[in-house]
């Protein structure tokens, strides 16, 4: 079993729901900007991960790495990148230096532009590390540039990290947004090759949901049904509860909402502007995690109820 290094980075602001976000995906939480961990995630999945290492080597001294690295006989061109973490980092010159001396030592043929394979070097926690480095590429931000847009829809980069809470092992999975809008929560979970379906009852917006899941290439069934009626079974479901700024819902209907999830779903996350968990509780639900989601006034909670 290998040994990956992910390097964090969120706002303030993002700080609860990326930390949720990583307990789902790993199974464990960090004070700082690094994680390590056994479990393989692509760093694009996230929106708070920045870049992976899989760790090949790791010594003491940076010397002792080198030895190490001395051995490697690769066939392919590559590229060696300096990993910076933390508040005191190597100057640019010593970076680059360290990344010269790294390559000198690899025996292949280094390409800076367009390399076939990409390593990381990083000084971690007094010891040096050496292995294969990817980068994260931010889907969700590309995503934003959909044809149809809702005001109080989920921001992208939140509504992947939803998904991920939702769905860390997409393995075999039945999903649902029985509450889907825009289709925001669906284009980031088709986007990770996640097994998902949307439904909403308001007719008006459906045909934007099926032009912005068109736009980025993906498909999915999408269908005019109130959540109250579904009778299908799925592993997981995301609910973005309507908000009162658009049709008032009373306790009675957001229950009755929930209680139909609890018998159409295994595993529930709810995303509320408003306190519900006396709701969820009535409904049959079990708390299990919970983080705070911002996006401009808006104050959102993250709920996951099994």
């Amino acid at each position: 079993m290998g040994t990956y290094i992910y390097t964090y980075a969120s706002y303030e602001d993002e700080r609860s729901l990326s930390a949720l976000e990583m307990h789902s995906l790993f199974g464990s939480e960090s004070q700082t900007s690094i994680l390590e961990s056994s479990v393989k995630i692509d760093p694009s999945r996230s929106p708070f991960i920045k870049e992976r290492i899989a760790v090949i080597f790791e010594e003491e001294s940076y010397h002792e790495l080198l030895e190490k690295v001395a051995a490697l006989q690769i066939g392919e061109t590559f590229k060696v990148m300096y990993v910076k973490i933390g508040s005191v980092e190597e100057t640019f010159e010593k970076r680059r230096s360290i990344e010269r001396e790294v390559g000198l030592q690899i025996n292949g043929v280094a390409d800076i532009r367009q390399p076939k394979r990409l390593f990381g070097v990083m000084n971690i926690n007094g010891r040096w590390v050496f292995g294969d480095y990817v980068e994260s590429q931010s889907v969700w931000y590309q995503h934003q540039q959909k044809p149809h847009h809702y005001s109080t829809a989920l921001s992208t980069r939140v509504a992947r990290a939803v998904v991920n809470i939702a769905i860390p092992n997409p393995t075999g999975i039945k999903a649902i947004d029985p509450c889907c809008g825009i289709g925001t929560v669906l284009v980031e979970a088709l986007s990770m090759g996640i097994e998902i379906v949307g439904s909403d009852n308001n007719p008006v917006i459906l045909s934007g949901t099926r032009e912005n899941i068109a736009h980025f290439g993906f498909s999915c069934e999408v269908k005019f049904e109130d959540m109250r009626n579904i009778t299908k079974h799925y592993d997981v479901a995301i609910i973005d509860l309507p908000y009162n700024l658009c049709s008032v819902i009373s306790p009675e209907v957001q229950l009755e909402m929930l209680q139909s999830a609890r018998r159409f779903a295994d595993k529930v996350v709810v995303v509320t502007v408003e306190r519900i968990d006396e709701i969820l509780l009535k409904a049959g639900f079990v708390i299990v995690d919970r983080a705070v989601a911002k996006k401009g006034v808006f104050i959102r909670e993250v709920i996951v109820c099994s």
